[in-house]
């Protein structure tokens, strides 16, 4: 798979699907790590910024993450299940900081509010939970 600078697809766009797919397919395994955005920017002929962006988009979907040692894909969280009582809901959202920060969120990995029926809400990281409704009786 190449990058196309005639494609009517944004170059950064065309660096995000390849990335996804090697990620998906297994070729760029849990753990690993991207290239350099300097050797990104060398081996398929674009800009910087585009790098930035494409590494931008696939943090966002929670595909990789990134620290000063460079950008990793992420492992598969194990998601523990969670059964829903009747009468509860749930709401989806981006967290505050100071709840990405408490429960060590990747950037780009949602909350989940799960509002009880007596009252109360639990607010979990969306990455870690399996939502299930109760069994039909």
């Amino acid at each position: 798979m190449t990058i196309d600078p005639r494609s009517h697809t944004p170059v950064y766009v065309q660096l995000a699907d390849l990335l996804r797919h090697q990620i998906e397919s297994g070729q760029l395994p849990s753990g690993s790590i991207l290239s350099s955005e300097a050797r990104l920017t060398q081996e398929y002929g674009i800009g910087r910024d585009a790098v930035r962006m494409a590494i931008g988009i696939l943090r966002s979907e929670g595909l990789v993450s990134t620290s000063r040692r460079g950008t990793r894909v992420r492992e598969a969280p194990r998601r523990e299940p969670l059964e829903l009582v009747p009468g509860a809901s749930v709401i989806a959202r981006m967290p505050t900081g100071e709840e990405r920060r408490s429960m060590q969120l990747d950037e780009g990995v949602p909350v989940l509010e799960v509002r009880h029926p007596e009252g109360t809400t639990q607010v979990l990281a969306g990455d870690q939970v399996e939502l299930t409704r109760p069994a039909a009786g």
